[in-house]
């Protein structure tokens, strides 16, 4: 049975930095689970690491140009991969990240070939929209896969309902496959930090981001269009950067903004990964954070 260590938790929690750690001290190699990362030339608003000086392995960071795009079955598929080629060399597979059905088509090892259109479900969504109107969707959405309502159009009609589609039948495939993957030898970590705490350090992320230069950077991306229907520039950050760029509001309250959504991105990512009774929290800001993880990473794999 492979081994294969997760450590994920809400953005701006500072995953990155404690898994460069983890990999050196337990010749590890990382899989990124971060579904904005993946995009080549969005590094300041995606908070992305400079890989080369970690001196660690890194996978599916800078994989796909901005205009392409990129499933969760491929990731499953690659991570997969990637998870046996790890272990044959005798390192450690570390997946790192925040994107919480990248994480689960792993450990559920989720069928999205049978996610087919669920046209009774369809008519019931297509009722909701009707009676409650495409908002209530969204916050639907939201509520039950908080990276896909952050990246996706929310003015799609389409593509809202895609989404809850997806999200309900992988929730169910989920369900049912709990108690039967077991193919890994699996520990599981999630971070946390006290929410005002975790908050403002979002706040500073954004403020960095800003003066590190993500105004140019989606400038650069556009490329003189601001009309392109990228996924990935629907990601927080870059949308309101654009919604600026488009006259629709200051360039203060475009930073306000990204603050606000980025605090309740976090706040959904932590209600998605408190379902899952198969995490091990440590609180980061705790002094013997480092310690605990050592002890859990210790008693699972024999590698202190």
């Amino acid at each position: 049975m492979d081994d294969l260590l997760i450590i994920t938790g809400p953005t701006g929690v500072g995953k990155s930095e404690i898994s460069i750690d983890i990999a050196k001290k337990y010749n590890g190699e990382i899989i990124s689970a971060d579904s904005m990362q993946i995009y080549r030339g969005m590094d300041i608003g995606t908070a992305k690491i400079d890989i080369k000086k970690t001196e660690v392995k890194h996978y599916l960071i800078d994989i796909i140009n901005p205009d392409e795009n990129y499933s969760v079955a491929e990731f499953q598929k690659n991570a997969k991969e990637l998870i046996t080629k790890i272990n044959e060399s005798k390192k450690l597979p570390i997946i790192v990240g925040g994107t919480g059905l990248y994480i689960n088509s792993i450990i559920y090892d989720l069928d999205f070939q049978n996610i087919k259109t669920d046209f009774e479900y369809r008519k019931f969504l297509i009722d909701q929209y009707n009676d409650k109107g495409l908002n209530y969707l969204y916050e639907q959405l939201q509520k039950s896969d908080p990276d896909s309502a952050s990246k996706i159009d929310r003015q799609n009609k389409n593509r809202v309902i895609r989404a809850l589609e997806i999200s309900k039948h992988s929730k169910k495939t989920t369900s049912n496959l709990r108690k039967k993957n077991e193919s890994y030898n699996l520990l599981y970590i999630g971070l946390y930090m006290d929410r005002e705490i975790l908050y403002e350090k979002i706040n500073q992320r954004v403020d960095a981001m800003i003066k590190n230069g993500l105004l140019n950077e989606t400038k650069s991306i556009l490329k003189g269009s601001f009309d392109l229907d990228y996924n990935s520039l629907k990601a927080i950050g870059y949308k309101e950067i654009i919604a600026y760029l488009k006259g629709e509001y200051d360039f203060d309250e475009a930073v306000r903004l990204i603050k606000r959504n980025s605090r309740r991105y976090a706040k959904r990512q932590i209600t998605w990964f408190k379902k899952d009774d198969r995490i091990n929290w440590i609180d980061k800001n705790s002094v013997d954070y480092k310690e605990k993880i050592n002890n859990l990473i210790g008693a699972k794999f024999g590698k202190l």
